[in-house]
């Protein structure tokens, strides 16, 4: 078990540097990426943004998704066909919803980064980072809508997933950095000793701080470098 994210964003840091991406941008999922998000980008001395992921509903079924919607400087809308199909809806059917969703996310963004921009993509390595995967629904969609926002490489790096998650998301992005694959896998939350809420707050304070010597992995908070089964790919 890792003690706390940020002793699992150690050594996450530590693979990601030593696997020298060309023109890293870090890119967390928040709430519980961000705290990962902060040591990684510090140690690679890049730009930390955030990318959320918004499921569609489905009108009447609201945990049915019939897409997705991923933001950044050109917002990406990706589309279950098959769910599309039986519903005999189309996209159009949906442009309130989007519009709702696109006005929650920059509500965020202004909640948490004071209304910066977000950071351009194209032609860059968009290293998305989480504090674990479960399902890899979210982190899979968020692979997909970087390809479509004309990234240069899309890498995935958490501490923990399911072993049979990383074969496939290593089959959609360029690379997948995971530390731990136990077996079994039950919930992200299960493999950390500390697991507490990461607040509205902190999230703030993390986008808003910077490490006194960023891009070394030596001005990382100090953390045990945990034992046992990893996989770097």
């Amino acid at each position: 078990m890792f003690d706390t994210r940020e002793a699992a964003a150690r050594p996450l840091a530590e693979a990601v540097v030593a696997a020298a991406p060309p023109d890293p941008v870090v890119l967390a999922l928040p709430r519980g990426g961000v705290p990962l998000g902060r040591i990684v980008a510090d140690a690679l001395g890049a730009p930390l943004d955030l990318v959320f992921v918004k499921k569609i509903g489905l009108p009447g079924q609201r945990e049915l998704a019939a897409g997705a919607l991923v933001d950044g400087a050109s917002p990406q809308t990706l589309w279950n066909r098959q769910v599309l199909s039986l519903s005999g809806l189309s996209e159009a059917d949906f442009e309130d919803e989007i519009a709702q969703l696109l006005d929650q996310i920059a509500e965020r963004r202004r909640c948490y980064l004071a209304g910066r921009d977000p950071v351009p993509l194209k032609g860059r390595t968009a290293i998305l980072v989480d504090d674990g995967i479960a399902t890899g629904a979210t982190v899979r969609v968020a692979v997909e809508a970087m390809r479509k926002a004309g990234v240069r490489e899309v890498w995935v790096a958490v501490p923990v997933a399911p072993a049979d998650i990383v074969p496939a998301l290593e089959a959609e992005a360029d690379r997948v950095i995971c530390l731990r694959v136990p077996d079994p896998f039950y919930a992200v939350g299960a493999h950390y000793r500390d697991f507490g809420e990461v607040t509205d707050e902190d999230v703030i304070r993390l986008l808003g701080s910077q490490s006194d010597l960023p891009g070394t992995v030596d001005a990382l908070p100090s953390g045990p470098h945990m034992d046992g089964k990893e996989r770097k790919t």
